[in-house]
């Protein structure tokens, strides 16, 4: 198996939230879920896929 980097992560707790019942509903971990996430956005960049505007940024108030 490749080796993994592992680091911190600093989330909004209701995105949190988010995350982790989508991922429950996916039958994986928080930590797959978001790693999913990243290789399909990463994925989708690479082909040039545009077609799901940013989101808007958030504050820190949040």
């Amino acid at each position: 198996m490749a080796q993994r980097k592992a680091f911190l992560l600093r989330i909004n707790p209701a995105l949190w939230k988010e995350v982790e019942r989508w991922a429950a509903d996916e039958f994986r971990s928080v930590n797959g879920q978001i790693e999913f996430l990243l290789q399909r956005a990463v994925h989708e960049r690479r082909r040039g896929n545009r077609s799901v505007p940013p989101p808007p940024p958030e504050s820190e108030d949040e």
